[in-house]
């Protein structure tokens, strides 16, 4: 006759199988926590590794945090693991285990290693923020962009000259004449992109760089940065900004400052002298809040 404290047929798992599901459902978890394009950005997104001065220290940020995130959480996952094996109840166990209040070695490990923790990544983002958000390098060329819906104007200011965009075609058909705005910048050069919004909210993202900066009405921002790598590379609005978002996309050409320079030249034949200002901005759909309320009073 089977012992009262013996589990009843059919209820014996063994140790190996619940391993097998807390790991199925522990991979589960962690895979899909990001996705396919987050991954791709610092071990496999070969297009931002050297692309601008900056993508290398964002890079190294986003490695550094994943390299520690996933050795604590290995470390994590073995302590449960092995308690779950090292403390589980034995046949010949009987009444209740010894009861603890607190084990205080434990307790100081788990308060000092996440300050420890808290403290370097917080150090590490001061670092990164230092050399790339906060960048001020005096710029050689400095290229102000208008996000307006649903395309882009970009004023080289320094040459004196513009490019005035307009929407990109996305539904399929041809449109001869209509293609996505091209931004052109000079290798090696110290840049200044200037952001601007004419109309709502838009968001200035190149995802290749790694950068993405808000354009807010009547708020400017700004990006100081080398492109580095020359080539082709896309750029979008971030931002939900009207019925046709997905349309307000443009290239992004990184050209030799030879190469660039023929460009420029080919602008002022084209007669784009000059600059795009604020004149072209829907100044109908934002006022100042501070007129508003001086003219008030």
């Amino acid at each position: 006759m089977d012992s009262p404290n013996q589990p009843a047929p059919g209820t014996r798992t063994s140790w190996a199988k619940r391993l097998g599901v807390i790991g199925a459902a522990a991979a589960t978890t962690l895979l899909a926590g990001c996705t396919r394009e987050q991954w791709e950005v610092g071990f496999l997104h070969e297009d931002s590794k050297g692309a601008t001065s900056h993508t290398d220290h964002y890079i190294a940020l986003w490695n550094g945090g994943w390299i520690a995130a996933l050795a604590v959480g290995a470390l994590t996952w073995g302590l449960i693991l092995w308690c779950l094996v090292a403390y589980r109840r034995r046949k010949s166990d009987r009444g209740l285990p010894v009861q603890m209040r607190y084990n205080m070695p434990v307790e100081i490990l788990y308060t000092v290693v996440p300050i420890i923790l808290v403290m370097a990544f917080f150090f590490e983002n001061v670092k990164t923020t230092n050399v790339t958000i906060d960048d001020d390098t005096p710029a050689e060329q400095v290229i102000e962009i208008y996000g307006k819906q649903w395309a882009w104007d970009f004023n080289y200011v320094t040459e004196d000259v513009y490019y005035a965009g307009v929407q990109a075609n996305l539904d399929g058909t041809e449109q001869p004449g209509i293609e996505a705005p091209t931004l052109y910048l000079p290798s090696n050069t110290d840049l200044e992109l200037k952001l601007e919004s004419r109309d709502v909210i838009h968001s200035f993202w190149i995802p290749a760089f790694l950068e993405k900066r808000d354009m807010i009405p009547g708020r400017s921002s700004s990006i100081h940065l080398q492109a580095l790598k020359e080539g082709d590379y896309l750029g979008k609005c971030a931002e939900l900004c009207g019925e046709f978002h997905s349309e307000m996309i443009f290239n992004v050409s990184v050209v030799s400052p030879e190469e660039y320079d023929a460009y420029i030249e080919s602008l002022r034949e084209q007669g784009n002298e000059g600059q795009l200002g604020e004149e072209y901005n829907r100044t109908d759909w934002y006022q100042n809040p501070y007129e508003q309320e001086g003219a008030e009073h």
